[in-house]
């Protein structure tokens, strides 16, 4: 295999593979079937790029190529009429929603409405469009939600089939229909960039092209409703959070820690659209998940330096988060905080306290998080043991490498 044609195919299924999927589906109506056209594609190209070459627009070939076996196979094994409902329902009511909303014209946008259809569960519906439209294999979305391949496989395949037997409609809704519907899309939106902003397995830290697309998606829905201050709030998340990527690896490609990165690194100009969109998001009473948790990144993003970070208010804006988003994460993510604000002794109470949440058994942010409170407490036997149990759990290399380099500190 020509190393620089399996390179290609590779970078064109990490940016490419949701452009390509979401405009099959318009040709087939049939999930299944246009994922099977589009990996059709992706095939016939690491058979034909060695020798026809690499194509300017990668994702246009996979595309036409795609679609072409779609008609193709729709016309073989006459299968229009299991198509015609979907396609049907799509004919009827989308002119209507795009009459009134002529700028969403994205197949991508279609499908995140598609897959959040409220006839779907909603834990199904994050898997399902990160499984569609970010290309994850089934493993991936498995470990972003912390629970096992079969279970997130057997919770993806019965949410295809709804799709089907439901006959939900590749479309977006309606303007009416609209607000309901957007916390769902938020919600995989907002795992997208989590699943992005720290990859759960590979080579590098980030997924950049996940992180690229769900910027994109969300200034999507900003353009689709200005007014929604969720949308402001998880918006605002994302571009302050993805601000401090610049710093967030060193130059010999390690992990950097928040409280040593370099934050002359930081995209300003980003921060400064986000603390206005965090502002935009707060106006509303009482404020939504995502613009508290876009404050919390805001309070980061303010401080000069680590040592100037306003714990105390970090602490009290996740005590709110949870009162309205209680969860595992969140829980762990406000104890971490409590150490910061009030000692490693507080902080590793508080983390303890969450040892028999099943949620966090495997979550490696946990034991990492205690094994630093036991390293600055200077119980370094604890603390490697903790080191090592994080090892165990993590699959990202970067992470791995940090962990490995924190151990060898302590044997010193």
């Amino acid at each position: 295999m020509d190393a620089f044609v399996e390179a290609a195919v590779a970078d064109a299924h990490r940016r490419e593979w949701a452009y390509v999927l979401a405009a099959t589906v318009r040709v087939t109506g049939d999930i299944d079937l246009a994922e099977d056209c589009v990996q059709d594609a992706y095939a016939r190209a690491l058979a034909t790029w060695p020798q026809a070459g690499v194509p300017a627009r990668p994702g246009a070939w996979l595309t036409t190529v795609a679609r072409r076996r779609a008609i193709d196979l729709l016309r073989r094994h006459s299968t229009q009429q299991r198509s015609l409902p979907l396609l049907a329902a799509q004919a009827e009511t989308a002119g209507p929603a795009e009459a009134v909303l002529p700028e969403v014209t994205d197949d991508r946008l279609r499908l995140i409405f598609t897959c959040c259809h409220p006839a779907i569960a909603p834990e199904a519906r994050v898997a399902l469009t990160l499984r569609l439209l970010c290309g994850l294999t089934t493993a991936e979305v498995a470990r972003a939600f912390l629970v096992s391949e079969p279970t997130m496989a057997a919770r993806i395949t019965r949410a295809k089939k709804k799709i089907t037997t439901a006959r939900i409609p590749y479309r977006v809704p309606p303007a009416g229909e609209l607000p309901a519907r957007v916390d769902a899309v938020l919600t995989v939106v907002h795992l997208l960039f989590s699943t992005g902003h720290t990859a759960p397995a590979g080579a590098d830290l980030m997924r950049r092209d996940l992180v690229e697309r769900s910027l994109d998606l969300a200034r999507m829905l900003r353009a689709l409703l200005p007014d929604d201050a969720d949308v402001a709030g998880l918006l605002a998340l994302i571009v302050l959070t993805d601000a401090r990527r610049p710093a967030r690896v060193g130059g010999d490609g390690s992990l950097v820690l928040l409280a040593d990165q370099d934050r002359t690194l930081w995209d300003r100009p980003a921060i400064a659209e986000g603390i206005s969109l965090v502002r935009e998001a707060l106006a509303r009473r009482p404020p939504g998940r995502f613009a508290l948790m876009a404050a919390i990144a805001a309070v980061h993003a303010e401080a000069p330096d680590w040592a100037a970070t306003d714990w105390a208010e970090i602490v009290g804006l996740y005590d709110l988060l949870a009162a309205i988003w209680p969860s595992p994460v969140v829980a762990l993510n406000r104890a971490v905080a409590v150490g910061f604000a009030d000692g490693p002794q507080a902080g590793l109470d508080a983390l303890d306290a969450l040892a028999s949440e099943p949620v966090l058994a495997s979550y490696s942010y946990l034991a990492a998080s205690r094994a630093d409170f036991l390293r600055r407490l200077g119980r370094t036997g604890e603390a490697r043991l903790a080191y090592s149990e994080a090892l165990l759990l993590s699959e990202n290399a970067v992470e791995r490498d940090f962990l490995t380099s924190r151990l060898e500190q302590l044997d010193h």
